[in-house]
C-alpha cells in the first residue's frame, strides 16, 4: 500500500502530460448558441487533477481571485469525489457555473508547475465540477425561507454583485442583519 498524501497522484505531474479541453467545429458552432467546449471524458479528467503535486505553497491560491482551494478540490476530482469537490468549490464560490467559464485562469499562470513545465488544468476541473453537480442534481436553487420585507441595492450585476446580493440574502433569512435603517 501506498502513502496516501492531500494531494492528487504524488508522482502524477511527472508522469501525466497537460491536456486540455477541444472545441466544437466551427462549422457546428455557427448552428446553435450551445456551449462549444467539450468537456473531457471522465479518466482523463481524473488524470488531470492527479497532476495537482503537493507543492507545499499552492501559489494557485494567490492566482485566484476568489481564493478557491484548488489542491483541494483537485485532490477530491483525482479521488472521483465530485460532490466532496463541490461542497469545497461552493466554499468560496457562489457561481462557479459562470465564474468558472468566463475567469481567465490566473491561477493556471500562477500553478507551480507552470514554473518549468505546464501547469494543472484548473480551469477545465472547476468547469467538470460544476457540470456534474447540475448533472446530479446536486445544485438546486435556495431561496430564503422567509422575507424581512428589507431591501438592498447592489450596484453590479456581475459575479461581485451577484454573490454579494445571494451573502446578503443568506444573512437575512438566518437574522443576521447587517444594518438595519
Amino acid at each position: 500500500m501506498g502513502l496516501e498524501t492531500n494531494m492528487g497522484k504524488p508522482t502524477g505531474f511527472l508522469e501525466i502530460e497537460r491536456h486540455d479541453r477541444g472545441y466544437e467545429k466551427v462549422a457546428e458552432r455557427v448552428r446553435n448558441f450551445k456551449e462549444f467546449i467539450k468537456p473531457l471524458p471522465a479518466a482523463e479528467l481524473t488524470g488531470q487533477a492527479a497532476r495537482c503535486m503537493d507543492c507545499g505553497i499552492p501559489f494557485c491560491h494567490n492566482g485566484c481571485p476568489v481564493n478557491n482551494m484548488i489542491p483541494d478540490w483537485n485532490h477530491l476530482v483525482y479521488r472521483d469525489q465530485f460532490r466532496d469537490a463541490l461542497t469545497v468549490l461552493h466554499s468560496t464560490n457562489n457561481f462557479p457555473e459562470f465564474t468558472g467559464r468566463i475567469c481567465p485562469a490566473p491561477c493556471e499562470a500562477s500553478c507551480t508547475l507552470n514554473i518549468d513545465d505546464t501547469p494543472v488544468t484548473i480551469k477545465t476541473i472547476e468547469c467538470a465540477i460544476v457540470d456534474r453537480g447540475w448533472a446530479e442534481g446536486w445544485i438546486v436553487p435556495e431561496p430564503p425561507s422567509h422575507k424581512t420585507g428589507m431591501r438592498v441595492a447592489v450596484v453590479g450585476s456581475g459575479p461581485a454583485g451577484l454573490a454579494c446580493s445571494q451573502q446578503l440574502g443568506a444573512c437575512r433569512t438566518r437574522g443576521h442583519i447587517v444594518r438595519e435603517e
